[in-house]
This record gives C-alpha cells, structure tokens and sequence, in this order.
C-alpha cells in the first residue's frame, strides 16, 4: 500500500476518520486529490479491464458507460477487502470517431497514433465512483474535447524524441500536462477532466456526505 501523507487520517481537508483510499496507480489523479488538501493511499484494484472492456462492448455499451463501469468496478473492487473505508475509483477512455482507443505498444505506434490524431477532435471522456464496503454510492462524468493541430513526421519525431518513452503510459501518446500542450491549438472541458477525474462533482459529493472540512 502506498502512502502519501496518510500517517494522519485528517491531514488536509479530509474529514474522514481514516484516509481515502484511490483504486488506482495513478500519481496524477493522487497529485489533483492533494491540491484539494485530499491526501490518498493507493491501492491498485486487481482487475481484468480487458475482460471487463469486453464485456461491455459484446452489449453495445457506449464510451461513456464503459468508463463509468470500469471506474466502479476498480471501486468496489478494492472497498470489498477494506471494511468501512472510502474509495475512489476512476477511468478515462480515449474516444476517437466514437470509439475507445488502446495506449501505444512502443514509440513507433505512438507516432502513428499522433499521425491519426493529428488535425482531428477526440474527446476523454473521465468517470469516477466512490464505493464502501463493496457498494457504490456515487458515480460521475466528465468529457473534454480536443483537437490536436495538424503535425508533420518531423514535428511528431520530434516531439516523441523529447517526450520520451512515457507517453507510452498515455492512450493519445501525449501528456496534457507537459509538452503534449504543444500539439494542441484547442482545448474544451475542465483541465481534471482532461486529467482523468470529474473533480467538480467529485468534490461537491465528498462535502454532501461530510468528509471535507471545507
């Protein structure tokens, strides 16, 4: 179990008696938690995505119902061995002419998956679910749109030769927080959205249900 400032259950604005607890491997979901004085352990859920992605699609569901799935099913999945603790689970989905994309194999399927993107609009569409005790008790979404700017090969090298191997961890080979910026000349939603979390909604449930001090 990773830790990031959980020694004290009430560090921050966390009004919960023990810390929350994020279903995920995400630093950049745990980072946007901790600028709202919300500090998480991370427990990664131990789930079959693929199989669950599966699943889905065999019933026709859209993009947006497969990320709610996922974000609850990585909630549930965790708070079933964690009696009475809160936990967050989340999931962003890539959608592409209305269709989930999958993260790049290695740097030459990040630069064909640029040189599809490119000139193009695509959204994240971003879900989240809170679970207790193997129930979920809330649910959100948030979609962001962007188009990336038209790149030529030598642009999209480039980029890929500065960036690094870690936009492999990314399903657009990009990230928005660095200089992936670069390649967009349009942005629309929220920037958590765009980050993986509907943070709004989020937030506005966690003071409803009385676990933030403010």
């Amino acid at each position: 179990m990773t830790k990031a400032r959980s020694d004290n259950a009430t560090a921050g604005l966390w009004a919960g008696d023990k810390p929350l607890i994020l279903a995920s491997r995400s630093a950049t979901r745990r980072e946007l938690l901790a600028g709202f004085g919300i500090f998480a352990e991370l427990v990664p859920a131990d789930l079959d995505e693929r199989a669950v992605e599966s699943q889905e699609s065999a019933r026709g569901a859209s993009v947006a119902a497969l990320a709610r799935r996922l974000a609850a099913a990585k909630a549930v999945a965790v708070s079933a061995g964690v009696p009475g603790r809160w936990v967050l689970g989340g999931d962003q989905i890539l959608a592409f002419e209305d269709r989930p994309l999958a993260k790049s194999s290695d740097v030459a399927a990040a630069a064909a998956r640029l040189r599809q993107l490119a000139g193009r609009t695509h959204r994240l569409v971003s879900a989240c679910a809170i679970a207790r005790d193997g129930s979920v008790l809330f649910e959100a979404l948030d979609t962001a749109e962007l188009r990336m700017r038209a790149l030529s090969d030598v642009e999209i090298a480039t980029y890929l030769e500065v960036a690094g191997e870690e936009v492999l961890s990314s399903v657009g080979a990009y990230r928005i927080e660095g200089i992936g910026r670069l390649l967009f000349d349009r942005i629309s939603g929220e920037h958590a959205a765009i980050l993986g979390l509907p943070l709004g909604a989020l937030l506005a449930y966690l003071r409803h249900a009385g676990l933030m001090r403010l």
